[in-house]
């Protein structure tokens, strides 16, 4: 993996991996028959992504179905995989996958219900409601220059209040997000790990733990609560992926879209994506701050935002 510098041009360039991904999960969702398995709505999402010729991924394809979307019970990092858990009518699901188009990666995640289940949706808003207040928080805590680990600390402290669970602890290394950037062609990549490119998995391991062995020296890829976060966001993107759940693990939902960084301010990449369009149909949200691909609209092309 590759983190250039970043600039006013490389954001629109993200900017429409990250909507082309969101376009594939809208239309797989939309395609789902009851009965299919998660591998279905996997291949469902290969296809679609490489017809729109993408031919590289940060991470295959995820689907996980009903509580399998909540990671009920004993979770692995095998478990992530996508499994044959069949669709019914009325179960929600994630999906999650990460195109990369010449070298520019995203990674989003998207929650839906199967068929029509209006007591479903009516938890499912509820609990989305909860995330796009952590969508604020995040924002701001970033902005204010607070600690990785504390405003880790703070989603967790509006999830409980709200009477719901953090599932992104759940998450290899309890990530709340991870780095995004450029990536360079390695044929090595067709080596899959977990659902990773081996490369890109290794990068992100060893720096990971070189952050545990050097705290304050290698700043790790990852953002999650332990030490290795105990530190002021740096520069770069960030695909961040808050995760809630019911308590007894019965329904999940979360969201994953980019957020960008710099030195002195940061901004969500953009806010045309699904959970805020929804939010704002709903009446329940609307947009506090503009979006980078607002902020960087008619600057030049080569204006250094990060690196």
């Amino acid at each position: 993996m590759q983190y250039s510098t970043i600039r006013a041009s490389d954001l629109q360039r993200f900017r429409q991996v990250q909507k082309l991904a969101y376009d594939c999960v809208e239309y797989t969702a939309a395609s789902l028959r009851t009965g299919m398995t998660e591998k279905h709505a996997c291949a469902l999402m290969r296809d679609w992504l490489k017809a729109h010729g993408v031919h590289d991924l940060f991470h295959d394809p995820f689907a996980w179905f009903g509580d399998r979307a909540a990671f009920k019970g004993f979770w692995a990092d095998h478990k992530f995989l996508p499994s044959d858990r069949r669709l019914e009518n009325g179960m929600t699901g994630i999906l999650d996958i990460a195109p990369i188009i010449d070298g520019y990666s995203a990674d989003i995640g998207y929650c839906f219900v199967h068929g029509k289940n209006p007591a479903t949706q009516a938890i499912l808003d509820d609990m989305n409601r909860t995330l796009l207040q952590v969508r604020e928080l995040i924002l701001d805590g970033v902005r204010e220059r607070r600690t990785f680990k504390s405003i880790y600390e703070e989603v967790d402290s509006i999830v409980e209040a709200a009477g719901y669970v953090s599932q992104h602890r759940r998450y290899p290394h309890r990530v709340l997000g991870h780095r995004v950037g450029r990536h360079l062609s390695n044929p090595l990549n067709k080596v899959r790990w977990l659902g990773f490119g081996l490369p890109t998995y290794v990068w992100l391991m060893s720096r990971q733990w070189a952050s545990k062995l050097t705290p304050g020296t290698i700043h790790s890829p990852l953002w999650n609560d332990r030490r290795e976060s105990d530190h002021q966001p740096f520069e770069g993107l960030w695909a961040v992926e808050p995760h809630i759940a019911l308590p007894d693990q019965s329904l999940g939902t979360k969201w994953e879209e980019i957020l960008v960084i710099t030195k002195d301010n940061a901004w969500w990449l953009d806010d045309d994506v699904p959970h805020c369009r929804r939010a704002a149909a709903q009446g329940w949200w609307s947009a506090s701050t503009e979006s980078a691909a607002q902020a960087f609209t008619g600057k030049s092309p080569d204006l250094l935002i990060c690196g």
